[in-house]
């Protein structure tokens, strides 16, 4: 009998390790300290900006190793992390709030790797340090915004049906109802069936008035959807921190737990998770002066504004629609070629704006940005946070058509601009303020430290069992090792493809595999060496010792995965880290035992006479 797999089998297993091995390289190289300059959405960094970059940098003496500049953003590698906070720090003051200056881990990753679309793992928390937020949303701030925009939407509704009422207005949780005669009630009755039946309705004793709540189903949906678009939008901001996957996620009700591995400027970062924020749409006031405004003499029924380019407008006091209201919001092109947003409302949106759009078409319309800026300044050595408003005109466009649920901005400058807003009408506005409750910091020194003992029991584990199988099984030990660098390689590449979090608890997994691929190769030898014993001849106890085996290490392993999976889905945080990469690692480590290795040994004694195996 002879043991052997045919070419295409064994060019296949060559393959994948080939694969395997390119798709691993890129976590051998690690990252670069690194600061990086990128534009905010009224300003682009051109190369006169990079080269002011480059030249601040090099006058304040920093050790750099290389500054990059390409597609608009300017990255700056540095020799350590206290270079990098220092010129961090720097930038901020030479570019002030018209870039966003982040800090950053850039991977040292060669071209011919990229080119591949092969990167390295990311770390997590506990291995590259970082911070470490809990944040509570104020469920109490999300019901009363939800309770004023019926109010107002009610008053509306009265006015465009014509119903006759004294007042509408907000007492201890009731929208009160209050008409001008008894006889508007069928009226009142049958408009609030129709367009407000997600508000449960009482009748006083009074017969002109009529008292509203929101349902207890209502304020559920209104406190899931708050933490849902707050993780969002939170999610959204992270981005300007060039934080390499973040973790944002709900805990219980009412938090939000938020990790940015990588992220050293604490104060930043709470900067940019503490900001509040939120969209309107106004008609523009084209009845009145605009410069009469600017000298003091604003209309009552408007408000005067400031665009993106610092010129004054003057505005609609009544709000047509809130940020909140929107669904989706995506970018692209009219029928003119020009860049535009397509916006999606929800109902109560709808309504309003095809109201207030049908009777006012060739009139302009804008968008407001209203901002809570969390600014952080030193006092006494001391870094004090305080909230600024902040409120500007971001697009202004004119009605054309009447349209409610949905319709197209235009007027942007670019299609960059398009996107910026598209993304800030999904994402941009906070439903519900957030406290911070909770922060904890990862030092990069404990990140690292982590790293190191990591690797080193890793390290340790692996030599020893590496010493074990060749000793003890000798030859085959020997091949089973080869399988289990094998193993490792292909284990590293497949969470990189899939950029998976590498955490502490996935290290834990990955030594866990290197236990379970010798396992299975321990029970192959030893069925082999039975087979020996019985009396087979070499080459039948091989083909005799992997085709029996195969059942008991299928078995095993396919408990052992269930359970991992089981991890995964009801586990959380680290737990899920552990799961994935024990998950993939017995996957991997069946192929390396039962066709890895047996492909080598087939190498070795498959086309000889064989009298005795070296096991």
């Amino acid at each position: 009998m002879q043991n052997t797999f045919p070419l295409w089998k064994n060019l296949l297993i060559l393959i994948i390790f080939m694969v395997g091995l390119v798709y691993a390289l890129p976590n051998l190289y690690g990252d670069d300290p690194s600061v990086q300059v990128s534009s905010t959405r009224e300003t682009k960094v051109e190369q006169a900006q990079a080269d002011l970059v480059e030249s601040a940098i090099k006058a304040a003496g920093f050790g750099v190793k290389s500054f990059e500049f390409k597609e608009g953003r300017v990255l700056v590698r540095f020799n350590n992390t206290d270079d990098q906070l220092k010129a961090a720090d720097l930038l901020r003051d030479k570019l002030g709030s018209d870039y966003t200056v982040a800090l950053n881990l850039a991977p040292v990753t060669p071209e011919w790797l990229q080119s591949l679309g092969a990167k390295a793992m990311y770390l997590g928390l506990d291995l590259r340090g970082g911070v470490h937020f809990l944040l509570e949303v104020d469920m109490d701030a999300a019901v009363k915004q939800a309770e004023e925009r019926y109010n107002e939407d009610v008053r509306l509704a009265l006015r465009s049906a014509k119903i006759h009422y004294h007042s509408v207005s907000k007492d201890n949780g009731y929208i009160k109802v209050k008409l001008k005669s008894a006889d508007e009630k069928p009226a009142l009755l049958s408009l609030l069936g129709k367009d407000f039946r997600t508000l449960d309705l009482t009748e006083p004793a009074a017969q002109d008035e009529v008292w509203l709540k929101l349902s207890e189903a209502e304020i559920r949906e209104i406190k899931k959807f708050a933490v849902a678009q707050n993780m969002t939008t939170l999610r959204n901001r992270v981005n300007e921190l060039g934080v390499a996957e973040p973790v944002i996620q709900q805990q219980g009700q009412d938090r939000i737990v938020v990790q940015l591995p990588g992220v050293q400027d604490t104060a930043r970062a709470k900067e940019i998770l503490g900001t509040t924020a939120t969209l309107e749409y106004r008609l523009v006031d084209v009845e009145h002066d605009v410069q009469k405004a600017v000298r003091g003499q604003v209309p009552v029924a408007s408000r005067l504004y400031y665009d993106k380019n610092g010129s004054p407008i003057l505005l609609d006091r009544r709000v047509i629609v809130t940020g909140d209201q929107i669904v989706d919001a995506s970018s692209g092109m009219d029928q003119d070629g020009q860049p535009m947003v397509s916006i999606t409302l929800n109902g109560v949106g709808a309504t309003k704006m095809g109201k207030i759009t049908q009777a006012n078409i060739g009139r302009p319309m804008a968008v407001v940005f209203i901002e809570y800026k969390v600014n952080t300044k030193v006092i006494n050595g001391q870094k004090v946070f305080h909230k600024e408003k902040v409120e500007k005109v971001i697009s202004v466009a004119t009605i054309r058509d009447a349209f409610s649920k949905r319709f197209q901005t235009t007027g942007l400058d670019s299609p960059e601009e398009a996107r910026n807003l598209a993304l800030l009408l999904r994402a941009g506005a906070l439903a519900a303020p957030v406290d911070i409750v909770e922060e904890r910091t990862v030092g990069p020194s404990l990140g690292q430290d982590n790293i190191n003992k990591g690797v080193t029991s890793a390290t340790v584990g692996f030599v020893l069992v590496l010493a074990f199988m060749a000793v003890y099984y000798r030859l085959f030990g020997v091949v089973a090792n080869i399988a289990l660098a094998f193993n490792v390689v292909i284990l590293v590449a497949i969470l990189s493809m899939l950029q998976a979090t590498l955490t502490l608890p996935g290290i834990a997994g990955i030594v866990l595999t290197v236990g379970m691929s010798v396992d299975a190769n321990v029970l192959i030898f030893e069925r082999i060496r039975e087979e020996i014993r019985n009396g087979n001849s070499p080459q039948s106890s091989i083909f005799l010792g992997y085709e029996k085996a195969f059942a008991t290490i299928f078995d095993s392993n396919l408990t052992t995965l269930l359970t991992a999976i089981m991890l995964f889905v009801f586990g959380s945080g680290s737990v899920k880290g552990f799961a994935v990469t024990l998950s993939i690692g017995i996957l991997t480590s069946m192929f390396t035992a039962t066709v890895g290795s047996r492909m080598i040994i087939n190498w070795i004694y498959g086309n000889r006479r064989v009298e005795k195996l070296s096991i």
